[in-house]
């Protein structure tokens, strides 16, 4: 090829890639500058906030250290609000993802009239906003007029009335059951989804082998579904930190912060107390938590499809 002729394709390719780069900034600075504005100027100030004793009001200047971190690792109501968001992701991981799972292997791979039906009407709490469901159950859970104690009646006639919502020892609980209730269907329908892209020519070729249904779900089905199930998990424990709709919908974590959670507590003493500054060591310690959460976990996988 003549040396001009390589000089001419070499300032074409130039320009294509200068192009391209070109385009791609384009494309993505505009997201760029959406996340630094909303994301990460937040948490740096957020950061700056800790620092200070401050209601939100007038300049910083009663500069206070890590002072609200200390009283926040001492304070018993936020490590009430940290055992209840544990709670949450434990009966997540043990209770939801795998009832979920559950019924995505029958409502997905089920061949019966009905399966549209039913992958519909477990999906519909999830399409409710947190606040509606809150509402609605607390209708649900009213000791006078709600289901839960005519059902009760209904089996055991006789017995005394319960307030599900109204006992600090039971409004946890209860509120438990709303969540899982609520966003079960989400995580139901990414397994039908992850299910469909299972071939099922493998499950039918294991069977005729011999294979029985629990040794297809389990040497088959889960490890296909590997990918699937780890995007779930993440959702639900990093959701299961951020959790606040549901439970002030239904009573404000009370009573006697039966039902804290850690955003619930953010929002109690850092808002409506207008302890700003405090409130900002809550959220640093939330988005920590997470953070931290985000890094050990990608790391385990990442380590886990290398190996």
């Amino acid at each position: 090829m003549p040396y001009e002729s390589r000089i001419i394709l070499s300032k074409a390719a130039r320009k294509k890639r200068r192009a391209t780069v070109l385009t791609l900034i384009l494309l993505v600075a505009p997201i760029f500058v959406i996340f630094t504005l909303l994301v990460i100027v937040p948490v740096f100030q957020a950061a700056e906030y800790s620092l200070f004793r401050w209601n939100g009001l007038g300049p910083l200047t009663h500069f206070f250290g890590l002072r609200n971190f200390g009283f926040l690792l001492k304070d018993t109501i936020f490590q009430k609000a940290l055992l209840h968001n544990m709670l949450i992701i434990v009966f997540s991981l043990l209770v939801e993802l795998p009832l979920a799972l559950l019924l995505a292997m029958i409502v997905g791979r089920g061949n019966f009239k009905l399966a549209v039906f039913f992958r519909t009407f477990f999906f519909l709490p999830f399409v409710l906003s947190e606040v509606i469901t809150g509402v609605l159950w607390q209708f649900i859970y009213n000791p006078q007029y709600g289901l839960v104690n005519p059902i009760i009646h209904f089996f055991a006639p006789g017995s005394p009335g319960i307030a599900p919502l109204g006992s600090p020892t039971s409004v946890f609980w209860a509120i438990l059951i709303v969540i899982i209730w609520k966003y079960f269907g989400l995580h139901m329908t990414i397994y039908i989804a992850g299910l469909q892209g299972i071939p099922v020519e493998l499950e039918e070729a294991a069977r005729i082998d011999g294979a029985t249904n629990a040794q297809v779900i389990r040497h088959i089905v889960l490890p296909l579904l590997s990918t699937t199930i780890q995007i779930t998990v993440f959702f639900s424990i990093i959701g299961s930190f951020q959790i606040f709709d549901i439970v002030w919908a239904m009573g404000r974590g009370d009573p006697v912060n039966g039902a804290e959670t850690m955003v619930t507590y953010l929002y109690k003493f850092g808002f409506q107390r207008f302890n700003i500054g405090y409130g900002s060591s809550v959220a640093v310690a939330i988005f920590v938590i997470c953070l931290a959460f985000s890094i050990v976990y990608q790391r385990l996988l990442l380590r886990e499809q290398k190996g």
